[in-house]
């Protein structure tokens, strides 16, 4: 099967990722379909659209958008499927709710920010507000002068929160990125402990 637009994925564990190990133990830690936090984001490309050229290969393993695989209930209280379900384990996904592929590379113009601690003795925030450090850039923003590790600030509501090998990541467009800052060495990244819970 083939679409002519979009990409056919699977998910990688299930629809959702809502199970946490404690020691030897086994946590469901949502158990609302509709809760977007719990929905699998990790998907396995199975063919490729016959519209585009893309980098992404059949078999790549790529972050999604979590509309993708989410069930929900009508207005008759139904549970349903997303638009995107063709039929158990096959998906439709446009390519611009692909954010990654492959070995942690950005598709697109997305591009990923880790957030930073907040010393602000004044403000009960623990991140320092639309600042952080460029985890995952893309070949715009190289182009821009705009490299892995610097120091960016970001728009405010621009930002998308992953979870990428046990780390809070913000997904952006490359437009939402609107300066880059010197860095001082001391900066602190920004890692909740529900993050790195595996």
């Amino acid at each position: 099967m083939k679409s002519v637009y979009d990409f056919i994925v699977k998910p990688v564990n299930g629809r959702y990722d809502n199970v946490k190990k404690v020691g030897d133990v086994d946590l469901i830690v949502n158990t609302r379909i509709e809760e977007y936090k719990s929905i699998s984001k990790v998907a396995e490309v199975v063919a490729l659209p016959m519209s585009i050229k893309t980098d992404i290969k059949v078999g790549d393993i790529v972050v999604i958008h979590h509309n993708i695989f989410r069930r929900f209930y009508d207005i008759r209280g139904n549970e349903k499927n997303s638009r995107a379900f063709i039929k158990e384990d096959m998906y439709a996904c446009p390519p611009e709710q692909i954010y990654m592929y492959g070995d942690n590379i950005p598709h697109l113009d997305y591009c990923f920010v880790k957030p930073l601690v907040s010393h602000d003795i004044f403000s009960i925030d623990k991140e320092k507000p639309l600042v952080g450090i460029l985890k995952f850039g893309n070949k715009q923003l190289s182009k821009l002068g705009i490299e892995k590790e610097d120091l960016v600030s970001f728009r405010p509501t621009s930002e998308f929160e992953f979870v990428i090998d046990e780390e809070l990541l913000y997904c952006m467009k490359l437009i939402n990125i609107v300066a880059k800052h010197g860095r001082k060495g001391n900066e602190e990244e920004y890692n909740p402990s529900w993050a790195s819970s595996s």
